[in-house]
């Protein structure tokens, strides 16, 4: 049965390059059940051209699970989406807001914001391919782009096809000058302007995305009418903080773990891992931020990243690390 992803996605951990992987995912969903996870970008035409299908792998303990795909070529995206659907993927979303020069050259990305009807396009050949939904993500504009005018325009040609559910990185993307680090950084956070697209489409499915640190920022945006919040480094560097209690505060449901919980619960995942052949720090990078802000945080992060490289690292090196954790302060 799929998950409703809808209902999951007023809460989502970002797509993130090099983060976002299958054992990350694990993770995160050891610590909210219900949070929407995504993919890293994977492009159509690693998929279609290049046969990589291992991009697709997900443990099924990861639902509800969207698969992000990079692209510009409508027939090439529907026969990726195809794949993904045919994956176990829970929805596909379409990356309209990555500036990297790589994804620039593809013509794909934060670039498809100059080209609405590509977007339509490659939305339409998408969903006309796949039963699961399609969504996109994207900038409030690129450049020069003045964004009043172009967010709306995209976002109705984009309902006008039936594209429903969108994400916005509540920031421009500077295709030029900017590296992509920047670009997360530097141009200003406009949330007022996703408000008042907010209230132009009260049909549409707003999700906000860029700069959003903590759960109190992210109820406040549901609580003003967004419909969803998405959070990417916050939820990567600090986990516990959003995640541990995400299902509590953004569902109401309860949740008796504690990072110590979830950390063992990391053992057998990463007993598998190892026994295909994987190492350890494969999974234990994803780790690191489990513990930030408690006692002991800081050699719990020496230990795994010291240590999770050499061969012969096993799970008795995340009970080393555990040992140094120190208790919660109390509320």
């Amino acid at each position: 049965m799929k998950q409703d992803v809808k209902y999951a996605s007023r809460l989502s951990v970002a797509p993130m390059m090099d983060w976002s992987d299958r054992h990350c995912r694990y993770f995160h969903r050891l610590m909210s059940g219900q949070a929407l996870l995504y993919t890293e970008m994977v492009t159509a035409p690693a998929l279609v051209r290049g046969g990589a299908l291992h991009l697709l792998d997900h443990s099924p303990e990861e639902h509800p699970v969207a698969l992000q795909l990079g692209g510009s070529d409508p027939r090439e995206l529907a026969l990726a989406a195809r794949m993904g659907q045919a994956a176990g993927y829970d929805e596909i979303n379409l990356n309209c807001g990555c500036p990297s020069d790589r994804v620039q050259s593809g013509t794909f990305g934060a670039v498809l914001m100059k080209h609405p009807q590509t977007v339509v396009d490659c939305v339409t050949a998408m969903q006309d391919a796949v039963d699961v939904e399609v969504t996109v993500k994207c900038r409030i504009g690129v450049d020069d782009q003045n964004a009043e005018e172009v967010l709306p325009e995209f976002l109705a040609r984009l309902g006008a096809v039936g594209c429903s559910r969108i994400i916005i990185h509540a920031r421009k993307a500077w295709l030029q000058g900017l590296s992509p680090k920047e670009n997360r950084e530097i141009p200003p956070l406009d949330y007022d302007l996703i408000q008042r697209m907010r209230g132009l489409f009260p049909h549409l499915h707003l999700s906000v995305n860029g700069g959003i640190t903590d759960l109190d920022q992210a109820l406040g945006f549901l609580d003003n009418g967004l419909d969803g919040v998405m959070v990417g480094r916050a939820a990567y560097h600090q986990p516990w903080d959003i995640l541990g209690e995400a299902d509590a505060r953004i569902w109401g449901q309860g949740n008796s773990k504690t990072p110590e919980d979830v950390a063992r619960s990391m053992l057998p995942y990463i007993e598998t891992h190892l026994g295909n052949g994987g190492r350890l720090h494969q999974v234990t990078r994803h780790m690191m931020g489990l513990f930030a802000g408690r006692p002991g945080a800081r050699r719990w992060r020496q230990v795994l990243s010291e240590g999770a490289s050499r061969d012969g690292a096993g799970p008795e090196l995340v009970e080393r690390a555990l040992s140094h954790i120190g208790p919660a302060k109390a509320a």
